[in-house]
Order: C-alpha cells, then structure tokens, then sequence
C-alpha cells in the first residue's frame, strides 16, 4: 500500500522517499500538469539515482499521476473536463458504497475520531471564514479515514491507493473557495452524522451527492481558467 504523508514513517528505500516527494509536488503544483517528465531533471532536483527515481516513476504511473505516450515519453497527466468527469463517476459510485459500509462496519472510538477530525478542520481559520478548504493527505483526510471506516479492502486499495492522489490533484489545484467551503464543511458533518446513526443508505446518498456537488464546482473552475487561457 502506497504510504501517505500523515501516516508514513520513515521511507525505508530511495524509491519510497523519491515517490513521496515527486506524488507530492505533482499533486500540489510544483510539477505542473501536463509537463513531460526528465529523469536527468528529476534525478538532480530530488537527488536520487537512476533506478529508484524509474522505480518512482512506474508507481506513479500505475496510481495515473504519470502517463506514457508511444515516441513521445511520460507526462504529467493533464487535468481536463473530461477527466474529471470519468474519474468522479467512479468516484462517486465508490465512496457511497464504502460510506453506506462505514455506516455498518465503523467502530465508535473512529466515529469519535472522525468527528474530532473535523472539529480539527472546523479550527482553521481559512474554513471558518469561507476561503478555503485544504485537508491534508492520509488520516487528516475526512474522505480517507470514511473508506478506510469501510473494512472493505478492495474499496481500500482502489481509493485510498490506486485512485487517491489523482482525486487530491484535482482537489488540491482546483481547491475549494468561497460559498463552496462552508456547503462542503456541512455536508461532510451530514455524512458523519448518517454514519453515527448507522443509517447506510443515508450515509450512501450524501456522500454521492457531496462528490457530484464538489464535480461541479471543480467543472467550474476548469472552464474559468480555460476562458482565462
């Protein structure tokens, strides 16, 4: 499983760290979207050898942060409309279910915590007065700690590893702000609730439409920067 940044410990190999760091920047920006990839750059700037940095680069394809094009090498995915689309349909049938499951399956002391999670988040000034809303990877992730509530290891694997940091690209880059922040805030405490009251369907239809709103919103901005372009 794909270490996260809230929860890794120390990188046990070259490959480890140098995945980290690059899953990092690309998810964030540094690396921009849509750049082709230098190996000779990379290797440099993240001081790592050849055969790690590859390493890397292959896991990163597989999580579909990377893409190879025939004669024309790797990229940096692009973030576009119409990927956004295919990912948050996948997405938004995949965390329901793993919501309605964390309803069934969620002890209470992760209930507990998961409330305490988002009083966490709530702390923040940037959330409470509306200007943005910024989570963490890994376990100060809301939606990470509800699938991994799931006990559903396949839904686990394809959300929380295989599909996990090419969503956050797209949360982090095109990042909630304004009315959007306190609507996402209420909906996520609604999620929770569902969960508390072991409601399932509930917490199924909630999650989904948490997903489709936040598609939208993300829809929104793509077509702001591409009129700005």
């Amino acid at each position: 499983m794909t270490k996260h940044p809230s929860i890794m410990r120390q990188a046990i190999t070259a490959s480890d760290r140098v995945l980290y760091e690059i899953q990092r920047a690309i998810v964030e920006g540094d690396i921009a979207a849509g750049s082709k990839i230098s190996e000779p750059e990379l290797a440099k700037r993240f001081d790592v050898s050849r055969a790690p940095l590859r390493e890397a680069l292959a896991r990163l394809e597989r999580c579909h942060l990377i893409e190879r094009t025939p004669n024309a090498g790797a990229r940096v995915v692009t973030l576009t409309p119409a990927g956004l689309i295919s990912l948050y349909q996948i997405r938004e049938e995949l965390e329901g279910l793993a919501c309605r499951l964390a309803a069934e399956q969620m002890p209470i002391e992760e209930i507990n915590e998961l409330a305490a999670l988002l009083d966490q988040h709530l702390s923040s000034q940037r959330v409470r007065e509306g200007e943005s809303y910024y989570q963490e990877a890994g376990d100060l992730d809301f939606h990470y700690r509800v699938i991994l509530g799931s006990k559903n290891s396949y839904l686990i694997n394809m959300l929380c590893d295989e599909l996990y940091y090419l969503v956050r690209m797209y949360r982090v880059q095109m990042g909630m702000n304004g009315p959007r922040v306190s609507r996402a805030f209420d909906e996520h405490k609604a999620i929770l609730n569902a969960i508390a009251n072991r409601d399932g369907e509930l917490a199924d239809l909630l999650m989904r439409r948490h997903i489709s709103a936040s598609r939208r919103n993300i829809e929104q901005q793509l077509a702001s920067e591409k009129d700005q372009a």
